[in-house]
């Protein structure tokens, strides 16, 4: 299996490189094992080399890897960008949308992160085409084949006012969900996707918001990850707690632990409601 398959990205020391760990298949591979806290060296995933950014890594959120490109990318909130990672021979490459993300915000206090208003958050890609959620509930579409200045293509609303945060896309990059999980309540959004276009066409197809029935509000319920699956041609984001499922269950309304289960969010593109 490729490295570029394989990539988890780790954090150490002050200067905050990016590790990136590659698992072994085999016992007797012979993997340089980096200094400072990372992988344990007795799992099959191996800390193989540390990235330099160009600042510090305060905070960041999801990455992403395109085999095709050999590329991994990384939503960096110090860098203000989407970094891009060479996956073959392991080398910062360079920032794509540098400054035009929201960039790492700090609570009122300045004491912690603001991640509901931070960004970039989400990242997904397919060929030249990179999709990134920023801190102002916005989809921001960048070519990676045009120049620097020029790359960002669209920045488009979901109509919230906190960060448009995980997604997915379908196999062949024409539909696209995102998911805005700091909005209260929760919703998720369907978009048209650029597939292998050469030009942008995305666009918002419809809105689903989490009814307070599932997902009651003030209570800091989310949803999370949307993934495509090719077998029944549906996207599915997880809900990881529901009101009343089992009857009776704590979402938070009551103290104590949450006994509350989750489930799923089901869209189905050719008639885009939950179901």
């Amino acid at each position: 299996m490729s490295r570029s398959k394989k990539l988890r990205a780790y954090l150490y020391g002050s200067v905050a490189p990016v590790l990136f760990g590659v698992a072994s298949l085999t016992s007797t591979s012979a993997i340089a094992v980096c200094q400072g806290p990372g992988a344990p060296t007795t799992t099959q995933t191996k800390c193989i080399k540390a990235i330099p950014l160009p600042k510090p890594l305060q905070s960041y959120d999801i990455s992403w890897v395109n085999p095709q490109r050999a590329e991994y990318y990384l939503a960096d909130r110090s860098n203000n960008a989407i970094d891009i990672i060479n996956t073959q021979n392991l080398t910062y490459k360079r920032s794509l949308g540098q400054g035009l993300f929201k960039g790492l915000k700090f609570n009122a206090a300045g004491t912690a992160a603001d991640n509901a208003h931070s960004g970039p958050n989400g990242v997904v890609t397919h060929g030249r085409w990179v999709y990134a959620g920023d801190g102002d509930s916005t989809l921001k579409v960048l070519d990676l084949d045009s120049p620097p200045a020029f790359a960002l293509k669209a920045t488009i609303s979901t109509g919230g006012s906190t960060r448009l945060d995980e997604m997915a896309l379908t196999t062949d990059g024409t539909l696209l969900l995102a998911a805005n999980n700091a909005e209260d309540p929760p919703f998720a959004t369907l978009f048209t996707a650029n597939g292998d276009s050469p030009a942008n066409g995305v666009s918002v197809i419809m809105k689903t918001i989490i009814d307070l029935t599932i997902v009651p509000s003030g209570f800091g319920l989310a949803i999370e990850q949307p993934t495509w699956d090719p077998k029944t041609k549906r996207f599915y984001t997880s809900i990881p707690i529901i009101a009343n499922n089992p009857t009776g269950c704590n979402y938070g309304q009551l103290p104590g632990a949450v006994t509350c289960s989750g489930g799923l969010l089901v869209t189905d593109p050719p008639h885009p409601k939950a179901i």
